[in-house]
């Protein structure tokens, strides 16, 4: 099945759009080492996860513009968000169904550049935006009586610009520093993608610098995010405590339910990717490859389901897209 699908759609230009004429040196990809005869498998999988990200992620954009009662600061980031995840799902696309589909595992130097841009610039913009809804939640919280006149419409604009713009200029240097170093050895990556992180291993020169820029940019982004996520929440959770009724204590945190699960997702795979590439040289050499699929993967696909069963006016206007048994709407309602 999978062998006539690709042949159905296999273009004789992939290969050629993916190897590189410049003269500097092609990438080779990778996919599953140890799983080639599950090759067919792990394809209908990533065929699965993409469609579910990219049809999910298109109906809350979808949902957030028709529904007026959602054009509130809160589901405007959520809009960013989804963007920002279809944004994921098609940076890896192209190489992961060159390297399963198309068995074209060359990619041109520039390609594989521009690739590693793009998925760290959405990642870094993802971190931002769950940083931003938590200022929201906090708000929301916190400061209710003054929610609508801090977080205005131009004000949410500015913040949104303000986090793509640091994510573009903290990243647009990665590219610039490896096209100046020589790749001389086998440069065989362990991923059907570009990350800086295996790119970063294959140069025979010094890469000190590049290692040094690339864990700055890290703490500043993800560390000072995540640290200014979690102070959010110690905040919010001393102001609901305060609450007299444990009813209401109950209603304000399910507010935030939707936002933690978010950060959970994307946090949780992250560090896994780190921990797994700092202390998994002795792992079965595919444990590295998992986890990056699972940082890139499974965010865009469960952050529209995380929101689409939590929240009730995406619940219901979903309902009214795809018509239920009544006996279903009672029970979401």
């Amino acid at each position: 099945m999978r062998n006539r699908l690709c042949s159905l759609i296999k273009s004789p230009n992939v290969e050629g759009f993916l190897t590189n004429d410049s003269g500097l040196p092609p990438f080779i990809l990778t996919g599953f080492t140890g799983l080639e005869a599950s090759q067919q498998w792990i394809f209908l999988l990533f065929g699965a996860l993409y469609s579910v990200s990219v049809v999910g992620n298109c109906l809350i954009l979808f949902i957030v513009k028709e529904e007026e009662s959602l054009h509130q600061p809160m589901y405007y980031f959520l809009a960013v968000l989804s963007v920002n995840d279809l944004g994921v799902s098609l940076s890896t696309l192209p190489t992961v169904m060159a390297t399963f589909c198309f068995h074209a595992r060359e990619i041109a130097f520039e390609a594989c550049m521009a690739q590693m841009f793009f998925i760290h610039f959405f990642s870094w913009t993802e971190s931002g935006i769950l940083l931003a809804m938590s200022f929201d939640r906090y708000i929301a919280i916190c400061n209710p009586l003054r929610y609508s006149t801090i977080l205005t419409d131009a004000r949410v604009t500015q913040m949104n610009l303000a986090i793509v713009l640091r994510s573009f200029f903290m990243v647009f240097p990665l590219p610039f520093l490896l096209k100046h170093l020589p790749f001389c050895k086998d440069n065989t990556l362990s991923q059907a993608f570009c990350l800086h992180s295996d790119l970063i291993h294959l140069p025979c020169g010094d890469s000190t610098p590049n290692s040094i820029y690339g864990l700055c940019i890290v703490v500043s982004a993800f560390g000072l995010d995540s640290v200014l996520i979690l102070l959010s929440y110690i905040l919010i959770l001393r102001s609901v405590l305060a609450i007299a009724s444990q009813e209401e204590r109950l209603k304000t945190l399910n507010t935030c339910v939707s936002h933690i699960c978010a950060v959970l997702i994307f946090y949780v795979p992250m560090v896994g990717v780190s921990m797994a590439h700092h202390f998994g040289k002795h792992a079965p050499p595919f444990l590295n490859t998992v986890m990056s699929f699972i940082y890139l993967f499974v965010p865009p696909m469960l952050n529209p389901v995380v929101y689409s069963i939590k929240t009730k006016e995406i619940r219901w206007r979903l309902i009214r897209i795809f018509p239920a048994r009544s006996s279903v709407r009672r029970e979401l309602g």
